[in-house]
C-alpha cells in the first residue's frame, strides 16, 4: 500500500463522541482577585503576539478561574483542534485508570499481552519490555518505529505485530527514546485489558465527567484509537484536563484519576538531558514532560501545550502553529511566573480594559499590501492551466470581479471557489489546503479561512489557515502577461514547508 493511500485510509478512521456533559462551566474571576495582575498577562499577549508568529489559543487559570482566555482569529474557542502528542498524557491516563481498576500493572510485559502476534523467536529484550518501559519512553529500541514506512497498512501486518518485531537494541528501562509507537502499545494494552478502545474507555471515566465536550481519536487500520497522537479537542478541554491534574484527579468530588497516578505519572520517571535552559531536558514521566520551576507539561507537535504549575496553582492551555516551541514556555516562566502572588491584589480597573481590549482583537498575520492592483481586472476570471503535477491542481485563477475577489482551483474533481478578503478573514468553510495530501495531521474535510492582499503590482499574496490544525499556507499568485507562477510555504510541518512550485501558462490566442 503506497503512503498517499495508507494515509487516506487512516483518516476516515477516525471517531468520537458527542457527550451530554453534566459538568459546570469554569469558573471566570479577574486577574487580580486570583493574584495576578492584568498588566502582566497583557505583557505576554504582547510580547507572545509581536515575537512568535503562529499562536492560536491561550487560556490561563488560578485557584481554579479562568483569569484570561484569548483565540487568535480565525481560530475560536469552540472548534477543536488537533493535540498531536498532547494526546499521549490522555493515553497515560487511560492507562492509569484500568491499573486502579485492577486491569493492568506497570510490570505487565507487553509481550504477553498479545500472544498471538508475538516474533517466531523473541529476544530476552523483547521479554523484558513492561508497560512502565512503555510509559516513560525506555522501550529499548535503537531507533523509532515509523508509522509512515514500516507499520502494516491497511492490508498489512497489525501495529502491535510489527511493534514486536522492531528489533529491540538495549536492555528496557535503560535507554531514554521518545517513541510515539510505544505510546499506540500502552493504548493496544488498555484494550487487551479492559475490551475497551482508549476512547470508549476514557468517555465515561474522563471525558464526560470533566466536560471535555466532543473528543474525537484518529484509529489505526486495526481499529484501534492511534494513543500518540490523533486526539483532537478544544482549547478549554485542554485547560480542563490540566485543572483534573492540578486537582490529583478529583473532579466535582469525585476522584476520576487515582492521586498517587497523577503524583507517579507526572513527577520524574527518566533523565533526557542536562541543559537547564531548556524544558525538554528536565526528564520525563509517564507521558508527562517535566519542565522548569517545578512544573510539568503534556505537549504536541508545534506548540500544543498543557502547563500545570502545582506550586503555583495555574494550569496555562496553549495550542499554536509554532517553529520554536521553547520560545512561548520562556515567556511562561519570564513574563507569567513572577507575576503569580500568593494573595489577592488590588483591582485594576484600566489595566484590566486593557488586557480586554487586547484579547478581543487578537488575529493571525494577514497579508500586508494592498486591496488591489493596476492588473486586477485583466487577469481577473483568467484560468492559468498547469501541466500535470503530483498536486493534482489542474488550473488555478483570481477572480477580482466580485468583493471579497475569490482564488479558483480547478482539480479532475471541479473547481472551488474560495473567497479572500482584504484585512480580515473568510469564514471557515471546506476549500482548497495547499496541502499535497491528505494526512494524519489534517481532519478530513478539513474548514479553511482565508485573507489576502496585492503585495506587489503583479503579485497576490494569500494566507490560508486550515482552523482545526497547527497549519496555514502563505501562497503567492505571480502574473505576468499570460503566465501564472504559483509558489507557496507552510508555517510549518514535518517535511519540507515549500511545497514545489506550478507554473501556468495560457496559450496565446490565433
Amino acid at each position: 500500500m503506497t503512503r498517499r493511500l495508507f494515509v487516506i485510509a487512516l483518516i476516515f478512521l477516525t471517531s468520537g463522541y458527542s457527550i451530554a456533559s453534566d459538568a459546570p462551566a469554569l469558573l471566570r474571576s479577574t486577574p487580580e482577585k486570583q493574584g495576578i495582575a492584568s498588566s502582566a498577562i497583557l505583557s505576554f499577549v504582547q510580547t507572545v503576539d509581536q515575537d512568535i508568529d503562529g499562536m492560536h489559543s491561550f487560556m490561563l487559570l488560578r485557584h481554579g478561574h479562568v483569569v484570561a482566555e484569548c483565540w487568535w482569529k480565525p481560530y475560536d474557542s469552540e472548534t477543536p483542534h488537533i493535540f498531536f502528542s498532547l494526546s499521549k498524557s490522555f493515553t497515560s491516563t487511560a492507562v492509569g485508570i484500568a491499573i486502579a481498576e485492577g486491569k493492568l500493572s506497570l510490570d505487565d510485559e507487553v509481550l504477553k499481552a498479545f500472544p498471538g502476534e508475538a516474533p517466531a523467536e523473541p529476544s530476552a529484550n523483547l521479554k523484558a519490555m513492561r508497560l512502565r518501559d512503555l510509559l516513560r519512553m525506555q522501550a529499548g529500541h535503537e531507533k523509532e518505529l515509523s508509522f509512515w514506512k514500516e507499520v502494516g497498512g491497511e492490508n498489512g501486518d497489525s501495529w502491535t505485530k510489527r511493534f514486536l518485531a522492531h528489533p529491540v537494541t538495549f536492555k528496557p528501562g535503560t535507554r531514554f527514546l521518545y517513541n510515539t509507537p510505544a505510546t499506540f502499545m500502552a493504548g493496544a494494552m488498555v484494550k487487551q485489558a479492559t475490551g475497551e478502545d482508549i476512547l470508549d474507555y476514557l468517555t465515561p471515566r474522563l471525558f464526560a465527567p470533566i466536560g471535555f465536550k466532543s473528543p474525537t481519536w484518529v484509529k489505526n487500520p486495526q481499529g484501534l484509537s492511534v494513543g500518540g497522537y490523533g486526539l483532537m479537542g478544544r482549547t478549554e478541554d485542554i485547560a480542563r484536563f490540566g485543572q483534573l491534574l492540578l486537582q490529583r484527579g478529583m473532579w466535582n468530588g469525585k476522584q476520576l484519576v487515582p492521586a498517587a497516578w497523577v503524583d507517579e505519572a507526572t513527577a520524574l520517571q527518566t533523565s533526557n538531558g542536562s541543559n537547564p535552559a531548556s524544558d525538554w531536558d528536565q526528564g520525563y514521566g509517564y507521558q508527562f514532560w517535566r519542565c522548569q520551576h517545578g512544573a510539568y507539561r503534556g505537549d504536541g507537535a508545534f506548540g500544543q501545550y498543557c502547563i500545570v504549575m502545582p506550586k503555583q496553582d495555574v494550569v496555562i492551555a496553549i495550542t499554536g502553529g509554532l517553529s520554536n516551541m521553547q520560545a512561548v514556555l520562556n515567556q511562561v516562566w519570564d513574563k507569567l511566573l513572577p507575576a503569580m502572588q500568593q494573595d489577592a491584589l488590588a483591582e485594576d480597573a484600566a489595566g484590566a480594559k486593557a488586557l480586554t481590549t487586547k484579547l478581543a482583537a487578537l488575529t493571525m498575520r494577514m497579508p500586508m499590501g494592498q486591496a488591489t492592483s493596476p492588473i486586477a481586472a485583466s487577469i481577473s476570471g483568467m484560468r492559468f492551466p498547469f501541466t500535470e503535477n503530483e498536486r493534482g491542481i489542474t488550473a488555478l485563477g483570481l477572480d477580482t470581479s466580485t468583493q471579497p475577489p475569490a482564488l479558483l482551483v480547478r482539480t479532475a474533481a471541479g473547481e472551488t471557489r474560495m473567497p479572500v478578503p482584504f484585512g480580515s478573514w473568510s469564514a471557515p468553510a471546506p476549500g482548497f489546503t495547499n496541502h499535497l495530501e491528505r494526512s494524519l495531521s489534517v481532519p478530513a474535510n478539513p474548514t479553511v479561512s482565508a485573507s489576502g492582499a496585492w503585495t506587489a503590482d503583479d503579485t497576490f499574496t494569500i494566507k490560508l489557515v486550515l482552523n482545526q490544525t497547527t497549519f496555514s499556507s502563505t501562497l503567492n499568485l505571480k502574473f505576468a502577461a499570460q503566465k501564472l507562477t504559483f509558489s507557496s510555504k507552510h508555517n510549518v510541518n514535518f517535511g519540507p514547508t515549500a511545497m514545489p512550485e506550478l507554473v501556468g501558462q495560457i496559450p496565446p490566442t490565433r
